[in-house]
């Protein structure tokens, strides 16, 4: 599969769950099944990247993996920010409130899809180490 269509898909799938993490009712009194199905679905959002690591890494693509090991960085590090201003907001508006959590959405698509907030951390986080150690071997 090439990287183009691995890119697109990886796309696809932040679209896809951050739409769903939009939704209301995504929460912990939704059915087992549903359930389920966002989870897989949040675990397949790091299918494609992974993907593409295991094709960097055999093509010593430098520009693949740093691509990927930015992205990472910048959710891991916006996730923790928005978190932090999620917990601060307590005392601040509602709306204030909503606003960073669309923005925490947004920032780690398939962290509030799935529901399992350390799954989704800590596959961004295999990734980020992943493709640092292939940018090291690459180089």
């Amino acid at each position: 599969m090439s990287k183009k269509i691995l890119f697109a898909l990886w796309g696809g799938l932040f679209i896809l769950c951050a739409g769903l993490g939009f939704i209301p009712g995504f929460s912990p009194e939704i059915g087992a099944g549903a359930q389920t199905v966002l989870t897989v679905l949040s675990v397949a959002f790091f299918v494609p990247p992974a993907w593409l690591l295991y094709l960097a890494g055999k093509e010593k693509d430098t520009g693949t993996l740093k691509l990927v090991f930015r992205l990472s960085a910048l959710s891991l590090g916006l996730t923790l920010l928005a978190l932090i201003l999620n917990l601060l907001s307590a005392l601040g508006s509602a709306t204030l409130g909503n606003v960073l959590h669309g923005i925490l959405i947004v920032v780690s698509s398939p962290m509030v899809c799935s529901g399992f907030w350390a799954l989704s951390l800590f596959l961004w986080a295999c990734l980020l180490l992943t493709s640092r150690q292939l940018i090291k071997r690459t180089a």
